[in-house]
């Protein structure tokens, strides 16, 4: 099916786009000319524009109805109102340990027309909190909104959620809006160019149908309605993407032909800065917009608000796009012109319409410009510009905070080849400039914070990078990527094998891959040998236990086998130990005496991800540096570090993805 379609939108594309064009063209034209209006009925609103019609629920918010070019309803009409489309939290007393909660759906109390003319409507539904809703709500003040426009194929979605001086303290793991699709008609979905598919129905993940694997959001697909699905593995986590990429996604019916789509033309309201993964869309059919979670961080990313703290954030505006084909148009065609959407949204960001004044405009709004350049002296005497990497504003905190900052924003952007880098629409407030750079260990932090003020145009000048570095490489293990994925990723069970997922970009997103490191180091674990082995063919991408008799993990140590010619007595050698991911792991370090009572160095239990359980090449980015005494090394033999993964009997899935490992020598005289 899929090969079929590959060949049948290479060979009919352009004709096809081009006719879809002319249509939309003079449709739009016509439709546009009808302006927005309003229609309150009962206990329902109905915002219309020509193209699309939304309804919600008065005063609750809560979008019960998506109809486009006269359709008929979009959103799954056996599912209840409520459950069609909707914001909702988790959250938790404070102190909360974990990631759980109360899960709550946003339900406002007051309806307001914020703004009604021909070219826009603008809804908001709020709701407030009081004493007398202590321990039954959570504690915040929310006021959501939805904006139509114009001409406009699709609606947009902001809220601005606002903790107030006096108020209880809570734990927040997590708020999204989720819009649930029609099942008879949404059965292709796409979140990338490589990621996209026809996809289960729901139904093939019910108890006769489905088994449950080690965790309820895998399913294996034993008895599925469309055969061609059997033996795979149905998970959500497999269709997570990094933030920094994750701007458009959505579902297809082919019948009619419609596509449902969430653009996200922004990210700077969303936490843990442009590593932190996210959900995308589901089987279901599910779309979501993930603003805060837990997902690949842990309790870290949870929101943990005092007693009293003042708080307020906007979270959006998003945009459901909707968009339609031609008879016998293929579904790539959708996506194409949804990618094409969302870059025009980015181009539009931050937004001119929404009437809140809590969303601040281009005008109050600051650039700040400058250039990064890496120091390194043991590679070269020069300056060497930090090229295409990631360089950001978040609140001020050490090194490398910004991946575990939740409650303010974060502004990021790329360096050229030359180093040179420009952020845009920053709002007002003071930061840290931070970085990090591939292919060198550690974080970027300016020294200074920096105020940024409306209109502002700050020049930084050069910013200078020195990555951690005592002495010269001795030897070195990966690439200091902040990621797993250049190791060895063994082939998938066949039991548990999607064929979608079977190129080698995703290949890490094959569920059960954790159980292969036992299969393949029965008799032993791992054993490396600097000069011989290769790590993308010797190093298992996660350092987990073995099971044992189903029920036992036994901890595990790898091993590390080096020569060194010459060896300082006197002196003192630096291993950086740099992880891709940590997951209720303890990792103890041993020179040389791998029994000893007392390791080297330990980490203490640490990490909350889960990455390698929910198909993720990495998580939190972790980096220890551990001095090993000279006088404990051999020159005249061959010496060993032991990696000790314990915390044995603790059941699936903890362990760790290594990044980087660097044995340098000592510091020169």
């Amino acid at each position: 099916m899929y090969a079929l379609f590959v060949f049948m939108c290479a060979f009919g594309f352009l004709m096809l786009l081009s006719d879809a064009l002319n249509i939309t063209m003079a449709q739009r034209s016509s439709m546009a000319a009808l302006g927005v209006s309003l229609h309150f009925q009962d206990n329902y609103v109905v915002m219309s524009n020509g193209f699309v019609d939304i309804t919600l629920s008065n005063p609750k918010g809560q979008v019960t109805s998506v109809q486009y070019k006269g359709s008929d309803n979009l959103l799954e009409v056996i599912n209840e109102e409520s459950n069609r489309g909707y914001w909702d939290l988790v959250w938790s007393p404070p102190g909360s340990p974990g990631t759980n909660g109360t899960f709550e759906r946003i339900v406002g109390t007051s309806c307001e027309v914020i703004a009604e003319t021909e070219d826009q409507a603008e809804l908001s539904f709020s709701r407030t909190w009081d004493s007398s809703l202590e321990g039954k709500h959570v504690p915040l003040k929310i006021d959501k909104r939805f904006v139509l426009l114009r001409g406009s194929s699709g609606f947009y979605s902001y809220a601005i959620y606002e903790h107030m001086e006096g108020w209880p303290g809570f734990n927040l793991p997590e708020t999204r809006i989720v819009f649930k699709l029609r099942k008879d008609r949404f059965h292709y979905m796409a979140m990338s160019d490589d990621r996209q598919r026809y996809m289960p129905l729901p139904n093939d993940r019910s108890p006769n149908r489905g088994k449950p694997l080690a965790f309820p959001e895998a399913v294996l697909l034993v008895d599925p309605v469309e055969p061609e699905f059997k033996g795979e593995v149905d998970d959500k986590y497999q269709y997570s993407c990094e933030t920094e990429d994750l701007k458009v996604h959505g579902w297809i019916s082919t019948d009619p032909s419609v596509g449902f789509w969430q653009i996200t033309p922004s990210n700077e309201f969303r936490t843990g800065g442009p590593t932190k993964q996210e959900l995308t869309s589901h089987v279901g059919p599910t779309n979501l917009a993930m603003f805060v979670s837990a997902h690949y961080g842990g309790s870290d990313l949870v929101i943990k608000f005092e007693d009293g703290e003042k708080w307020k954030k906007v979270f959006g505006p998003v945009f459901m796009y909707l968009n339609s084909a031609s008879t016998g148009e293929e579904p790539l065609t959708l996506w194409k012109d949804a990618k094409k959407q969302m870059l025009d949204e980015v181009r539009k960001w931050p937004y001119t319409f929404p009437a809140s004044k809590d969303f601040h405009q281009a005008h109050e709004r600051g650039t700040i410009s400058g250039r990064l350049l890496v120091y390194d002296r043991f590679i070269t005497n020069k300056h060497m510009p930090a090229n295409g990497d990631s360089i950001g504003l978040a609140p001020p905190g050490d090194p490398g905070s910004w991946q575990r900052e939740n409650k303010g924003y974060q502004f990021w952007s790329k360096t050229n080849a030359e180093g040179h880098f420009v952020i845009e629409n920053i709002l007002a407030g003071t930061y840290n400039v931070y970085s990090w750079v591939h292919g060198f260990i550690g974080d970027y932090r300016n020294n200074s914070t920096i105020t940024i003020t409306p209109g502002c145009d700050i020049d930084v000048g050069d910013l200078v990078f020195e990555p951690p570095r005592d002495g010269p490489t001795l030897w070195e293990i990966g690439m200091p990527d902040r990621s797993a994925a250049e190791f060895y990723i063994p082939d998938s069970d066949p039991m548990y094998t999607n064929k979608f997922l079977a190129n080698n970009v995703n290949k890490f997103r094959q569920y059960g891959l954790w159980e292969r490191y036992a299969r393949l180091y029965r008799d032993g674990d791992l054993v490396f040998t600097i000069g011989e082995s290769d790590y993308k063919k010797d190093w298992f991408f996660a350092h987990v236990n073995k099971k044992r008799y189903d029920i036992m993990y036994e901890k595990t140590t790898w091993t590390i086998k080096f020569e060194l010619d010459k060896v300082n007595k006197n002196g003192t050698y630096k291993l950086r130990l740099a992880l891709a991911s940590a997951q209720l792991s303890e990792l103890q370090v041993r020179a040389n005496d791998p029994y000893s009572d007392a390791p080297l160095f330990s980490t203490g239990t640490i990490g909350g991800d889960n990455a390698i359980a929910r198909h993720g090449i990495h998580g939190l980015y972790w980096l220890f540096n551990i001095d090993i005494p000279g006088k404990i090394l051999k020159s005249d033999g061959e010496n060993a570090i032991y990696l000790t993964k314990i915390n044995e009997g603790i059941i699936f899935p903890g362990g760790v993805m290594y990044d980087y490992i660097r044995l340098e020598g000592p510091p020169p005289s």
